[in-house]
């Protein structure tokens, strides 16, 4: 993709991440991270930027030494429908490859987007290894929610 690069964050992008999603917090879609949170996690994130601006990003969360979740993946408005979010899952599929991991699970909106990239639906009560339900109550649509599970095999 000419002029998107892919790379790992440092603490100092924390405020642009923050940034870049509240909107999608704001809606309900996204679930918020404390700036405490994501400095925790900051390896977990893979950053899309096209020269200095941040334009994506997502997150490679592990639970178990089998399985991690996709999650918070934003893509800025003005730079949706360029493939950065299946790079983004891409390279979090590739880096969880690498890591010996056997799937990749994720709560999403976007089935199809999901689907189209080898993901295949299962029912929300068969999360592997109990995905950390303390999200869940975080949300501002718990307990009724419309999120579709996925999980791909690597």
């Amino acid at each position: 993709m000419s002029g998107i690069t892919y790379k790992k964050p440092t603490l100092s992008d924390i405020s642009s991440m923050q940034k870049l999603v509240a909107p999608e917090i704001e809606s309900g879609v996204i679930l918020p991270r404390s700036d405490d949170e994501i400095a925790t996690n900051i390896r977990s994130y893979i950053l899309a930027m096209e020269g200095e601006k941040l334009v994506g990003f997502c997150a490679l969360h592990i639970h178990s030494p089998n399985l991690a979740e996709i999650r918070s993946m934003i893509i800025d408005g003005e730079y949706r429908g360029r493939h950065i979010g299946s790079e983004l899952v891409d390279k979090a599929c590739e880096e969880g490859a690498r890591l010996g991991l056997g799937e990749i699970l994720v709560l999403t909106y976007q089935q199809r987007f999901f689907e189209n990239l080898g993901f295949i639906e299962i029912p929300k009560e068969s999360i592997p290894e109990h995905k950390i339900w303390a999200d869940c109550i975080k949300c501002k649509h718990f307990p009724i929610c419309n999120e579709v599970s996925l999980i791909k095999m690597l």
